[in-house]
């Protein structure tokens, strides 16, 4: 008796390329801004992101093996799950499917930490705070400080650039209900630890959008044995801490983060978005 083939992924056509693709995207194939191969060596488990983070000697290299990881089952059983599944809306589109890379200046001065991708935003397009209402109000606000070449984010590929700012997640899967397990963020960490000590030449300044991204970024301070202030800096719209790594100050500063649950109630307002980005 034969066993029937399991049906290979339908292949749509990329919104902005029309180059087809199934769902997930497989790495090295062509889909704008992969920064992986399909020889990029895969962590399959917390340890072995461990050591892929710390061996990554560039922002390339870790973006290239941060996009390919599979180390927490849960997540990626849930991010191909929507990808195959996908929202009606999208239904005609590929995901992305994969962890989300950071994404901006390699040279920076100021890094972005954010909680995690959305489920049909950075999980579909493939890029962190792109296609999303999160990302029309963050990328806006960017660019009205002059750190984007445009205000929207729609897709990979469709252009947008920055400069002088880099943008990165305490977790890269887009996890069920927004909601990661301490363990999936304990997993991740070192993703972020390898982001801080790469960008560290040049970083002035941090903003953490979220309580999470905040406890995120001061926790991964303490473990590459930066100095935290104490007691441990409480998280609030517009609160700041001075972190002192390597002899030199890094500013912490907080924000809501740019849910559509914060900036539908009016919890996060575009003058208050505007206001602590032009501290950074």
């Amino acid at each position: 008796m034969s066993v029937p083939r399991p049906e290979a992924p339908a292949l749509l056509p990329h919104p902005l390329t029309g180059v087809p693709y199934p769902s997930p995207v497989p790495p090295g194939t062509g889909w704008p801004d992969d920064p992986a191969t399909p020889v990029t060596p895969v962590a399959a488990e917390a340890g072995q992101v461990v050591s892929l983070a710390g061996s990554s000697g560039d922002l390339a290299t870790l973006d290239a093996r941060v996009s390919v990881c599979r180390a927490c089952p849960r997540l990626v059983s849930w991010r191909e799950h929507v990808a195959a599944q996908r929202r009606a809306s999208f239904a005609d589109q590929p995901y992305w499917g994969r962890p989300a890379p950071s994404f901006g200046d390699p040279r920076a001065a100021v890094l972005i930490v954010g909680l995690a991708p959305a489920a049909h935003g950075a999980n579909r397009t493939g890029r962190v705070f792109t296609g999303d209402r999160s990302g029309d109000w963050l990328f806006a606000a960017l660019h009205r400080a002059g750190y984007a070449n445009q205000p929207t984010s729609v897709h990979a590929g469709d252009g947008l650039r920055l400069g002088g700012i880099r943008i990165v997640a305490a977790v890269r899967c887009a996890p069920p209900d927004n909601k990661p397990l301490p363990s999936e963020r304990a997993a991740c960490a070192p993703w972020l630890d390898r982001d801080l000590q790469l960008a560290l030449g040049g970083l002035r300044s941090i903003l953490a959008l979220g309580s999470i991204a905040w406890d995120a970024t001061l926790a991964a301070a303490r473990r590459l044995g930066w100095t935290v202030p104490r007691p441990k800096p409480r998280f609030g719209h517009g609160s700041e801490a001075v972190l002192q790594a390597d002899g030199r100050a890094v500013r912490l500063v907080g924000s809501y983060h740019v849910s559509q649950q914060n900036t539908f109630t009016g919890r996060l307002t575009e003058t208050m978005l505007d206001e602590v980005i032009g501290r950074l």
